[in-house]
């Protein structure tokens, strides 16, 4: 979904079993013209609002995310029992505690998630990127891959072909023969599902690989 200038509206749905709660928050939203409450389908940030945040969050998060967007805001009553990379990978871009709940950090973590950021309260943050550190440790390292899931060889071919140079020049440069170049390449591209080299290095620009 396209991110936000400050022009547009950001479209909120609200996900909340508890009918007081619900109306505390759609009427926030009424009272910031930065933000429309909108159906589920057509939102650019879903909040779902929850007791305690734990397996059965992320199972609900899944089910939303076949009828709303993939970008939530969780508004946590008690406490965090979830796996925050799960979450994470669930769409959650932002959290806020009820009984820290304010209008204006609740406006602050919308406008976040809407303009492709996120807000994290910072035990939680730390938590992440402990599983960062670690997956990126036990996980990728070993097998010779980055946090992107391209390997420094791939990423310097890209950066290569970025710069204009032919697969020919660049096993010069890199002292590998031709052969090898085309299979680092064909390989990242199989495996990101990116249809030629224009693709790759446009990805490779997207995401900040080079």
């Amino acid at each position: 979904m396209p991110q936000q200038t400050p022009t547009q509206r950001v479209g909120v749905a609200i996900h909340a079993d508890d009918a007081l709660t619900h109306a505390g928050l759609t009427s926030h939203l009424r009272l910031d013209r930065r933000f429309s409450e909108t159906p589920a389908d057509q939102a650019d940030v879903t909040v779902v609002a929850v007791d305690t945040a734990d397996a059965s969050t992320l199972s609900l998060l899944h089910t939303l995310s076949a009828s709303a967007g993939t970008r939530f805001a969780l508004l946590v009553g008690r406490q965090w029992q979830a796996d925050i990379f799960a979450a994470v990978d669930r769409g959650v871009r932002a959290v806020l505690w009820r009984d820290s709940f304010t209008p204006a950090a609740f406006s602050q973590a919308l406008m976040a998630v809407a303009r492709g950021g996120g807000s994290f309260p910072p035990p939680l943050q730390g938590t992440l990127m402990r599983q960062v550190q670690w997956t990126h440790h036990e996980v990728l390292t070993p097998r010779g891959l980055t946090a992107s899931g391209v390997s420094p060889r791939e990423v310097e071919v890209l950066r290569l072909i970025a710069e204009g140079l032919e697969l020919s020049e660049i096993a010069e440069q890199l002292a590998y023969s031709e052969r090898t170049v085309k299979y680092v390449l064909y390989g990242l591209m199989k495996r990101l599902n990116l249809r030629n080299r224009a693709h790759a290095v446009s990805h490779a620009l997207r995401t900040g690989l080079i």
